[in-house]
Order: C-alpha cells, then sequence, then structure tokens
C-alpha cells in the first residue's frame, strides 16, 4: 500500500488536494498558495467579487484541517474587534467579591480573545482569515503590521504574545482601494480573476448538484458574455452555480430551454438596472450560449 502524497508536497499535490475538497485551483493559484505555507508568509488574493478568494481559504483549511477563524473587515474596524477586549463586567464583579483581598483583573479569564490573538493562541489548529480587507481603513492595516511581521501582539496590560510557531494567515481584496506596500511586501501575493468558460463549466459540474455537462458548458458561456457588459454588480462564480441549478430544477418542472435560463435570472443578476441592462440582449445570449 502506498502513501497518499502530502498536500503541501508540491503545488500539483496542493491542486489535487483543493480540487477534492470541490475547489479548482489553476497552477498560479495553487503556486501561490504552496509558497505561502512553505515560506510561512501570509497569503494575500485580490479579485473582484464572487470570484471565489473566502472560498479558496475555507478549502485550504478544510483540506489542512484547520478551524477556520474568520475576521470579516468594515469601515471602522478596530482593536477590540481584531484582538482582544477585557470583560469588564466580569471584571467589576470579581472587584466586588474579592472586597478588600487583591484581585488581577487581567487574568486569563477577563481577556475576550478576537481572531487574531484566538489564531496566536493556537497557530497549529487555527488558520486566520482577514476577509476584504480593503473595506478597512488605513489605520487598521497598519495594527495588522506587528501581527504579520512576527506573528505577536502586545497587550499593554500583559505584554506581548508571541505565536509558538508561524500561523496560516489568507487575505482578501476586492480592490475597492490600494492596500499599503508595506502589508502588500509581508505576502505572497496572487490575483484571481473569473475564470474561462472550460473552467467554469468544470467548476458548475463540481459544485452543481444535477446539473447537465451541456447545462454547465451553456451557463459558462452565457455568464462570461454577461460579466463582460458594463454591469453594476458582474455575477460570480457562486451565483452561475445557482444560475445552472436553478434553471435545471425549472427545466425538470415544465420549462423548455432557454425559457428556463431566463425565468431564473434572478438568481444570476441581484441588481434591476443591471436586469434591464440586459432584458434585451439576453435571448441572443441564450441562443448563442444553447447552440
Amino acid at each position: 500500500m502506498t502513501n497518499r502524497a502530502s498536500p503541501t508536497e508540491s503545488p500539483e499535490a496542493l491542486a489535487s488536494g483543493l480540487a477534492a475538497m470541490n475547489y479548482l485551483a489553476d497552477d498560479g493559484l495553487a503556486t501561490a498558495i504552496f509558497l505561502a505555507i512553505r515560506l510561512g508568509k501570509p497569503l494575500l488574493l485580490e479579485g473582484a467579487p464572487g470570484v471565489g478568494k473566502t472560498e479558496a481559504a475555507k478549502a485550504i483549511a478544510k483540506l489542512l484541517s484547520r478551524e477556520l477563524v474568520r475576521l470579516q473587515c468594515y469601515e471602522g474596524i478596530d482593536a477590540a474587534h481584531a484582538l482582544y477586549e477585557w470583560n469588564y463586567q466580569r471584571q467589576l464583579l470579581a472587584i466586588r467579591r474579592a472586597g478588600e483581598r487583591e484581585v488581577d483583573i487581567y487574568d486569563d479569564r477577563f481577556l475576550i480573545a478576537r481572531p487574531l490573538l484566538q489564531v496566536l493562541q493556537d497557530p497549529g489548529r487555527r488558520m486566520l482569515l482577514v476577509d476584504e480587507i480593503d473595506r478597512s481603513d488605513h489605520e487598521f492595516e497598519a495594527l495588522l503590521l506587528e501581527f504579520l511581521s512576527d506573528f505577536q501582539i502586545t497587550i499593554p496590560e500583559r505584554g506581548t504574545i508571541v505565536s509558538p510557531s508561524q500561523p496560516l494567515v489568507v487575505l482578501t481584496s476586492n480592490r475597492t482601494r490600494e492596500l499599503a506596500e508595506a502589508l502588500r511586501r509581508r505576502c505572497v501575493y496572487h490575483w484571481i480573476a473569473y475564470p474561462d468558460a472550460q473552467r467554469e463549466a468544470a467548476i458548475i459540474m463540481l459544485r452543481a448538484g444535477d446539473v447537465a455537462e451541456v447545462t454547465a458548458r451553456a451557463v459558462a458561456k452565457a455568464v462570461g458574455e454577461i460579466r463582460a457588459k458594463p454591469l453594476a454588480k458582474p455575477p460570480g462564480i457562486a451565483e452561475a452555480v445557482e444560475w445552472a441549478n436553478a434553471a435545471t430544477i425549472l427545466e425538470k418542472g415544465g420549462s423548455p430551454w432557454p425559457e428556463a435560463f431566463r425565468r431564473a435570472l434572478g438568481v444570476l443578476i441581484k441588481d434591476e438596472e443591471d436586469m434591464s441592462f440586459l432584458n434585451p440582449e439576453l435571448d441572443r445570449i441564450l441562443e448563442k450560449a444553447l447552440a
């Protein structure tokens, strides 16, 4: 009996392992993930919304049997949400109960660990996802630098907490703004583009429930042309999978092609102006895709 290759043995082994997790990574992405793991550096994934950045992080965590700790970024996020905070109510209660006795209000039992600290405390079992870092402000980026440089956090009341080993960190960005060069330099970088029609059809076949290959290919072709239009919210890969599933359900219920695709358009396009823009051309797009 031969031993299975470790998923971190090579980019090819990693890509194969991710495929087993229902995530198809091309050679460029598999190589970036492989190098980030082997070099012990954060992985920065950029790309348009819906190309599979967050799904890549989930697949990596699943492949490596890590608990995924997700930090969703937003404007105004601060240390209390990302690093740690003190449980003030428990501290006050402990002081009242102690009376004249001394009590260490900065004991571990009063410390609430947020995502960054959670990962530092158990890097062998956890993996950090800093999702949509571009939604945060520059001050939060600066806060991340100490963590990404030395994998440590300084708590004034407790001192510096250093990770016993290098944690695995993935950052994603929709590139709504430019990230600081200091942050980029600390990462292995990869841009995820929308897949070509052949790869997207393969993704649909992998993730969809009961979709025929001809349907998957038609969806991939149609979605590729739709994304080329000047839409406010171009559909992502997840929407393409949902469209294929929804159209298949309608077709089995009696709606013929291409009417099933048209009736299921609401799971692909999520903007009224985009829907109105596409309607005059939709029949032509579907006819071409189904040819």
